[in-house]
């Protein structure tokens, strides 16, 4: 039996993974997890429902800047701040008008001044994303595989997820193999802080969805230049992407504010 390699995981993914070993397939990926397997949960995981929250590609609380260019496929939304606080879009508004365009994004934008009935749309969508957001917080399984620090390298199944801390995407590309199943459900539960390295991956195998992956991060995300992921982000606080970092998926930030930095933002397919 091949030992860990340079990654601190909980005694109970030591436990679990022990007992799976012999009829597991060692990840193919280079780095300090290459050698580490991760247990087939049994307990599979519902959808976590986004409600009038998942009409947005972006949803912030206090803001959404900008620099251009960013390319953004989907509806952008903002509340309780107003709409001053969406900046480096060259937006379109007229008065009295529940939208606003922008030649980056395909879709429309608003924010909690805008025309009616946007204020009261924006104040269900980010209740709605606060509810989201518990659910995901608050998943249990008896299945649950515990992580820390860098999960670059590995490759994850089905099933529900945790950190006692931050999670980061460093050394290695992260995996997620839905086994033919492209219903299958991810759930990553970030007590603190989540974040990518330059130019490292998320990557979708055996049917995997970006709009499976769901993850929950306690404090705020930052994502390193170049970088790719895929799945819904909910932030407690922040979400920031430096230069040409790409998301398929959301962004949604409760309080704080989303930062784009050229970025690629495409709402997920179904």
């Amino acid at each position: 039996m091949k030992k860990f390699k340079n990654i601190s995981l909980s005694i109970t993914l030591i436990t679990m993974f022990m007992v799976v070993f012999i009829g597991g397939c060692k990840d193919s990926s280079t780095g300090p997890n290459a050698d580490v397997i991760i247990p087939v949960q049994t307990v599979a995981q519902s959808s976590v429902s986004l409600g009038s929250a998942g009409n947005y590609v972006i949803l912030a609380g206090s803001g959404i800047s900008n620099n251009p260019t960013s390319a953004i496929t989907g509806n952008i939304g903002l509340s309780p701040a107003a709409g001053s606080f969406i900046t480096g879009f060259s937006l379109v508004y007229t008065t009295g008008n529940p939208n606003s365009t922008s030649a980056q994004i395909t879709g429309n934008v608003q924010a909690s001044d805008y025309g009616v009935p946007t204020p009261a749309t924006l104040t269900s969508a980010q209740g709605d994303l606060t509810i989201a957001y518990n659910n995901a917080a608050g998943r249990t399984s008896t299945n649950i595989v515990l992580l820390s620090g860098n999960i670059g390298g590995l490759t994850l199944t089905p099933g529900l997820y945790k950190s006692g801390g931050s999670l980061e995407i460093s050394s290695g590309d992260l995996t997620f193999d839905a086994k033919g199943n492209s219903n299958a459900v991810f759930i990553i539960q970030i007590a603190s802080t989540f974040s990518t390295s330059s130019g490292r991956k998320v990557i979708l195998a055996g049917g995997a969805k970006a709009s499976n992956i769901f993850w929950q991060v306690g404090t705020s995300a930052t994502f390193g230049t170049t970088s790719v992921l895929k799945g819904i982000i909910m932030a407690d606080q922040s979400i920031s992407l430096n230069t040409g970092a790409s998301i398929e998926g959301r962004l949604l930030a409760r309080i704080a504010a989303v930062t784009l930095e050229g970025n690629t933002v495409v709402a997920p397919s179904n």
